[in-house]
C-alpha cells in the first residue's frame, strides 16, 4: 500500500513538473514571437529614415552633421543584436531624430512640404506601433520571468535551462512639468 502512495506522489510531481515546464515553454515562445512584433515596427521605422534624410537634403543641404548622425544612428539600429544592445541603439536614434526634427523647425519650405509632412506623420504612426509592440513584449517578458523566477517553477526552470530575458527599454523623451505663467 505504502509502495502505492509513493507511486502516486512520484507521478503528481511528475505530472506538475511537465504542466510547469510546458507553461514555460509557452512563455518562452511568445516572448520571442513579441519580440518578433517589436522588431517588424523597428524595421518599419528603419525603412522610413532613409525617406526623410533624402526629403530635408534638399532643403538643408548645409546641415550635413545632422543628417549624417541620423544615418549612422540608423545603421547602428538595423544592426544591433539582443534587446539591451538594441534598446541602446534605438536610443541613439531618437536623439538623432529629434535633432533631424528640430533642425527642420529652422526651414519653414521644409515644414511646409508634403513629403515631408506625410513622413513625419508615418513615422509618428510607426512610433506609437513601436510603443504597443513593446509594452506587450515587455508584459509577456514579465510574465515570463515570474513564471519561471517562484518556486518550484524555478527548480524545474534551473533544470532545463530557462534563463531571465531583458526587458526593452527605450528612452522616452524628457518629461517636463510645463511652467504656466500669468
Amino acid at each position: 500500500m505504502l509502495i502505492w502512495i509513493l507511486l502516486a506522489i512520484l507521478v503528481l510531481l511528475a505530472l506538475g513538473a511537465v504542466a510547469i515546464y510546458n507553461r514555460m515553454v509557452k512563455l518562452r515562445v511568445m516572448t520571442d514571437q513579441a519580440w518578433s512584433d517589436v522588431d517588424v515596427q523597428l524595421k518599419r521605422r528603419h525603412d522610413l529614415i532613409p525617406n526623410l534624410v533624402e526629403t530635408v537634403k534638399g532643403y538643408a543641404a548645409h546641415e550635413k552633421t545632422t543628417l549624417e548622425n541620423v544615418v549612422k544612428a540608423r545603421n547602428a539600429a538595423v544592426s544591433a543584436g539582443p534587446p539591451e544592445e538594441r534598446a541602446q541603439a534605438e536610443n541613439m536614434l531618437t536623439r538623432a531624430l529629434r535633432q533631424l526634427f528640430a533642425l527642420a523647425e529652422n526651414y519653414p519650405d521644409l515644414k511646409a512640404s508634403t513629403n515631408f509632412l506625410s513622413l513625419q506623420e508615418e513615422l509618428a504612426k510607426v512610433e506609437g506601433s513601436i510603443q504597443q509592440a513593446r509594452r506587450y513584449y515587455n508584459a509577456v517578458v514579465r510574465d515570463y520571468n515570474t513564471t519561471i523566477s517562484v518556486l518550484p517553477n524555478s527548480l524545474v526552470a534551473r533544470q532545463f535551462g530557462f534563463t531571465l530575458k531583458p526587458f526593452f527599454e527605450i528612452e522616452e523623451g524628457e518629461r517636463s512639468t510645463p511652467e504656466v505663467r500669468f
